[in-house]
């Protein structure tokens, strides 16, 4: 094998990890976000919103199906939240799942 084919294996290996850690950070920080969103909403089964939280990011590419999905669910329960406040969590809850999923 030449040096530029080791190369080549290596980025590509470095790509799927990073690939691999980013979509678990997304997932990781999607489900915290439904913990603090189910805070808000007064939900009895915190875990089973988290769930249906981190499943609203399957609908498109991108944050913003969760984010319409919890702002609608705010919405519904008279919760006082904004879309950039959920953002926001969401951008604080990200470097929190980061650390998370590097440190398992």
């Amino acid at each position: 094998m030449t040096a530029m084919q080791d190369r080549e294996k290596a980025f590509e290996a470095k790509f799927a990890k990073d690939e691999e850690l980013r979509f678990k950070a997304e997932a990781r920080r999607n489900k915290l976000l439904g913990l603090w969103a189910g805070e808000l909403l007064g939900k009895s089964d915190l875990e089973a919103y988290a769930k249906e939280v981190v499943a609203a990011d399957f609908e498109e590419a991108g944050h913003e199906d969760v984010v319409r999905k919890v702002k609608a669910d705010f919405d519904a329960a008279g919760v006082a939240k904004s879309e950039d406040d959920i953002r926001s969590q969401m951008i604080e809850l990200l470097g929190v799942a980061i650390e998370q999923v590097q440190n398992n």
